[in-house]
């Protein structure tokens, strides 16, 4: 039974009106953190205690009006023990937004980021919060620094670029040289077209001296030039300042607030504007019990069409309504930096519409499902390169009908990457279904996967050190994001080359969430009986017992790193002379000072010897056979962006020489690992 249009109409409204709700609570973004394992202390330290009551002074003077403040905790005497923090919030909030902003901060450092580490700093959108075991008062730091983009792109680029840099350039002396005590912040909206403005903001800590502020900003202005690629916002982010732009009013316009009033039209323009507020309220309240009024009704009346279809539509429905209220309020909330989420009873939504793309339509796009079409295959089924009528490429996979496990990964891979954006993870454009046929459609790939041109020999030579590098440092990063920065923490536990797609830029992507688990906040570990992956990429703990975590990806991550130095794929690599596992190889180079042997020769002609050696150093580390040696990806981001943060010695890798088993004679849950073959 079809529900009524004016059901649907009604629908919509609720939606729209649900989403503006959630784009205008005030709860604070987080963006981004940072925390050094380089020194940690233990739960019942002094450090652990004075750090406690650091973030309790920094909560409790968290409504200063300049929205800044900076002290410490713990006997100076004992400087080990001691804790200097501070916070920071934007210059355009208001007390109780930084409060707001600060409060969160203080909580979520230390349960969910940096829990045992004596150095962190963490980023939202109103605030950044930050500690350490040493005293950065007035000391200008731009390091750790990230930039982030908004997803959309921007017309006119160029164009667009100049405008950006002039207006962040102009924006510097007005923040650097304001006065002694005074906030360094200022902000500047600028036409762009007869329908954009670009919003640009620039803000640094006001314990900085003029000199440190100016420094600071120019050099992330020069960051955020140098990686633009054509989006229409962005930030850098460093603990010592920030920049930002978009394209809509991300901070508090003030444009007429100062602007004289004729007398007696305040008050009038006070009741005016209590009174509109009251009256959307009551109108909300009102939408909101009819439409419960009339879905109760209709529920009433197909109660018994329900239970009949109860057995073939309630997996599906969760995730559909998922995607389409996620499509809508992202595609109303241009902001982009993460979908806003309106979350519906499965059981509400039976409308078609809730289908991005219907079957019709993919089938089209596939010239039905054509062999000629066909650029990959899996355990899944086979992946199609498709052009929409208005002719955009996609890749369509296709789920097997005979796939035991079809349905099970259909629905884990869209309820994860609908929630997922981010610039090296490949992008989900939707689904469609029809009878038992599952479809899911994504950005297309020109230059398809990383296996197809780092094991192929011709292929291989079209690969500069410097695109190797870029790759390496993608995957890296959109790990990073799985693992820490997105808000659900995401072991992967299939990341193989065949799985990292490349653009037509040759950015690297991650793909295939079929197997990916997502973890609780306070988890860290966990096992399985049913082990899935591929061989040679599988962590050992993971292999032999089941039991995965973020290492585990670390692993696989230390293992794609190996082979995209060496060309050589570390699954079958013990037919070769060389040694019995690709990483055994790397290691006996590395003890005997011969490591330079391990790299390609294409590689050679155009590398830095000192960055490859670097990054063979983290592989190693990578791929250390006991979990806690091996490093964080967030620690993997850091040390492949700086030469200057000395790094451990790595120590004996799983898989190793001593430690190796015959491999074709060595199962795990009676799956044979003698199919090497990526699937």
């Amino acid at each position: 039974m079809g529900i009524p249009s004016s059901s649907v109409s009604m629908h919509l409204v609720l939606l729209s009106i649900l989403s503006s709700l959630c784009l205008t609570s005030k709860a604070a973004q987080y963006r981004y953190h940072f925390c050094s394992n380089q020194t940690t202390f233990s739960p019942n330290s002094t450090y652990r205690s004075n750090l406690s009551h650091l973030l309790s002074f920094l909560s409790a003077n968290s409504t200063t009006e300049t929205g800044f403040y900076n002290t410490t905790a713990g006997q100076t005497q004992t400087p080990e023990n001691t804790v200097y923090g501070l916070f920071l919030c934007r210059g355009d909030l208001s007390t109780k937004e930084c409060r707001d902003c600060v409060s969160t901060a203080t909580k979520e450092i230390v349960q969910l980021y940096c829990r045992d580490e004596k150095v962190g700093v963490i980023w939202y959108d109103e605030c950044v919060l930050r500690y350490s075991n040493r005293s950065f008062f007035s000391v200008m730091e731009d390091e750790p620094r990230t930039v982030l983009w908004n997803l959309l792109d921007i017309t006119e680029r160029d164009r667009f670029l100049q405008l950006l840099e002039k207006a962040l350039s102009d924006l510097v002396p007005a923040a650097a040289n304001a006065l002694s005590g005074a906030k360094k912040f200022a902000t500047k909206e600028t036409k762009f077209t007869e329908s954009q403005t670009l919003y640009s903001l620039v803000e640094c800590t006001p314990d900085l001296s003029s000199f440190d502020c100016n420094r600071c900003l120019q050099g992330a202005i020069a960051k955020l030039s140098k990686s633009y690629d054509g989006k229409r916002g962005g930030r850098v982010l460093s603990p010592s300042c920030n920049i930002r732009y978009e394209v809509f009013a991300f901070f508090h316009v003030q444009a007429q607030a100062d602007a004289p009033q004729p007398k007696g039209k305040g008050k009038i323009s006070m009741v005016i504007a209590i009174i509109i507020g009251v009256t959307i309220a009551a109108s909300v309240v009102l939408v909101v019990l009819l439409y419960c009024f009339q879905r109760r009704k209709e529920r009433k009346k197909s109660n018994a069409t329900n239970e009949k279809n109860s057995g073939k539509s309630d997996g599906l429905l969760s995730f559909h309504v998922l995607l389409s209220s996620s499509r809508f309020v992202g595609g109303a909330a241009l902001s982009g930096w993460s979908l806003v989420e309106v979350l519906v009873d499965a059981s509400e939504i039976t409308n078609v519409e809730s289908l991005q793309f219907d079957f019709e339509t993919i089938e089209a796009a596939t010239n039905k499902f054509s062999d000629d079409s066909i650029i990959g295959e899996g355990g899944f089924g086979k992946v199609y390169k498709g052009v929409l009528l208005e002719g955009k490429e996609v890749a369509v996979k296709r789920f097997s009908m005979k796939s035991l496990q079809g349905l099970e990964e259909f629905k884990n891979e869209v309820l994860l990457i609908a929630k997922l954006q981010h610039k090296n993870l490949v992008r989900l454009l939707g689904c469609g279904i029809e009878g038992e046929e599952k479809l899911l459609v994504y950005e297309f790939m020109p230059n398809k996967s990383l296996d197809f041109f780092i094991f192929d020999s011709k292929r291989r030579s079209q690969l500069d050190w410097k695109t190797c590098n870029n790759i390496i440092s993608g995957i890296a990063r959109g790990l990073l994001y799985l693992h820490e920065d997105s808000r659900l923490k995401i072991i992967h536990r299939d990341l193989k080359p065949s799985n990292v797609l490349l653009d037509h830029d040759m950015v690297a992507k991650i793909s295939d969430f079929g197997m990916a688990r997502i973890f609780c906040e306070n988890q860290n570990i966990a096992s399985t009986k049913r082990v899935v992956g591929t061989y040679g990429y599988m962590a050992p703990e993971y292999a032999l017992e089941g039991v995965f975590s973020v290492k585990s990806d670390v692993f696989s991550f230390g293992v794609i790193l190996l082979e995209i130095i060496s060309g050589k794929r570390n699954s079958g690599f013990y037919l070769t002379e060389h040694a019995q596992t690709l990483l055994a190889y790397a290691w006996r180079l590395w003890c005997e000072d011969k490591v330079l042997e391990f790299v390609d020769n294409f590689l050679m002609e155009s590398c830095w010897t000192s960055e490859i050696v670097r990054c063979i150093h983290i592989g190693l580390l990578c791929v250390q056979e006991n979990p806690n040696d091996r490093p964080t990806m967030s620690t993997v981001v850091v040390l492949l962006g700086s030469e200057s943060i000395d790094l451990p010695e790595p120590k004996h890798p799983a898989f190793s020489v001593d430690k190796f088993t015959q491999i074709d004679e060595f199962s795990v849950n009676e799956l044979s690992i003698s199919n090497i073959v990526p699937r």
